[in-house]
């Protein structure tokens, strides 16, 4: 049996947020730093995009490092299983709807 807690309503709030699947998507086609991400996804604006980010760092989803005076973010584990799920959920909805 599924047990909802706490944990599990972080992860479900992660997957069921408006553009996490598209900045996760666009930094595993190599894109890395913000103005590649932006650029990448239409009509996100710098604001939100700015918003996403911080949180998938805050849990652990990205890494976040200056190089250059400028911001990379890498997928961690838990953006990797993330993106997983996301694409498996695509299947789900080309198989069945």
């Amino acid at each position: 049996m599924i047990k909802v807690d706490e944990s599990f309503e972080e992860v479900h709030g992660m997957i069921r947020s408006r553009w996490i699947p598209e900045i996760l998507d666009s930094i595993k086609a190599g894109n890395h730093s913000y103005g590649e991400i932006h650029e990448s996804i239409d009509f996100i604006s710098a604001t939100e995009l700015n918003r996403k980010l911080g949180l998938l760092v805050e849990k652990g989803a990205l890494n976040k490092r200056e190089e250059a005076n400028r911001s990379r973010y890498e997928l961690l584990d838990l953006g990797e299983d993330l993106h997983h799920i996301f694409h498996h959920l695509v299947e789900l909805k080309e198989k069945y709807f």
